[in-house]
């Protein structure tokens, strides 16, 4: 994870911030997020683990509740302001086919995928959008991916 694995983020952009406690990072990604978050000129707002999205999980049958990672306030490159909620996660993750035939890996597959169509449904009803941003969408070199 390199060295900003987990700490307390130190805000450069304290009015962009909107969350309901201080913004902490788990990973040298979510630091990155973060920095982009705080310092990107088109990010209008944004808050760290500030949602929480209730949801079924499959693997215990409870009711339970998700956090994503991030809600972000954002202009587009045609002056369109849009809302989303990011969860930082990597692409290993989110492919069956990835997460190979360890049981503990099967089990957090299982969880996100939950997870995150809770999540899509949430956003849907509120009119906003959500992804999963992994280590391509990240750290992407020259023109975007489509």
């Amino acid at each position: 994870m390199g060295k900003f694995a987990q700490g307390k983020y130190a805000l450069k952009n304290q009015h962009k911030y909107v969350g309901t406690s201080d913004p902490h990072y788990r990973s040298s990604w979510e630091f990155a997020f973060m920095k982009a978050c705080d310092e990107h000129p088109s990010i209008h707002h944004w808050a760290s683990e500030s949602i929480k999205i209730p949801y079924k999980c499959p693997v215990t049958n409870r009711s339970t509740v998700y956090v994503p990672d991030f809600f972000i306030v954002y202009t587009d490159k045609d002056s369109k302001k849009h809302a989303e909620i990011v969860e930082i996660k990597p692409s290993n993750h989110q492919l069956l086919e990835k997460v190979g035939k360890n049981p503990v890996n099967q089990i957090q597959y299982v969880k996100n995928m939950a997870k995150w169509e809770a999540a899509h449904a949430w956003a849907k009803q509120k009119g906003i959008r959500f992804r999963v941003v992994n280590e391509h969408d990240l750290f992407h070199q020259g023109s975007k991916r489509k």
